[in-house]
C-alpha cells in the first residue's frame, strides 16, 4: 500500500462525546495522516484554543488545525453554532482551517445546512473510517 502523500500537521478533534474522539484520535494515529492531534469535548473550548493561537502565531509551525473534524449535535455550542464563531476569526485562521462535519445526524437539513458554509469542505456521516481518511481530499 502506497504512503499517503497527504500530511497534515495538526487535526482536530471536536466531540462532546469523549470515546468518539477516543476512537477518531485513534483511527487517525493509525492513518498516520497528522503529526499532532488535539481534542476538545466542546466548542466553546475549540473557538477560544483557536482564538489563542491566532494571537499567538509563533514561527513557520503553527499549531492552528490543517484540518478539524466538528461534530454538529453538542450541548451549549453546537457544529453550527462553532462555525458562526469561526467565521468571526481571522482571515488567516479562516484560510488555514479545513473543516469536515463528523456527525451520526442523519437530518438532511443538517447537511444542507453544512453544505452552505463556505467553511465545511466535507459532510462524513460517524465513525471516521481509513476509508474516509484515504479519500479526504479537503
Amino acid at each position: 500500500m502506497a504512503a499517503k502523500s497527504t500530511k497534515y500537521n495538526v487535526v482536530m478533534l471536536i466531540d462532546d462525546n469523549e470515546i468518539d474522539n477516543l476512537i477518531n484520535q485513534k483511527m487517525i494515529e493509525a492513518s498516520n495522516i497528522a503529526d499532532n492531534i488535539f481534542t476538545h469535548t466542546g466548542a466553546r473550548s475549540a473557538i477560544e484554543f483557536l482564538k489563542n493561537v491566532e494571537k499567538m502565531s509563533v514561527g513557520e509551525k503553527s499549531f492552528l488545525p490543517d484540518l478539524i473534524f466538528l461534530d454538529i449535535d453538542m450541548p451549549l455550542m453546537d457544529g453550527f453554532q462553532f462555525l458562526e464563531e469561526f467565521e468571526k476569526l481571522s482571515d488567516k485562521v479562516k484560510g488555514h482551517c479545513r473543516i469536515v462535519m463528523l456527525t451520526s445526524s442523519i437530518n438532511p437539513q443538517d447537511l444542507s445546512k453544512a453544505k452552505k458554509s463556505t467553511f465545511v469542505k466535507k459532510y462524513i456521516n460517524k465513525p471516521l473510517t481509513q476509508e474516509n481518511l484515504e479519500k479526504l481530499e479537503v
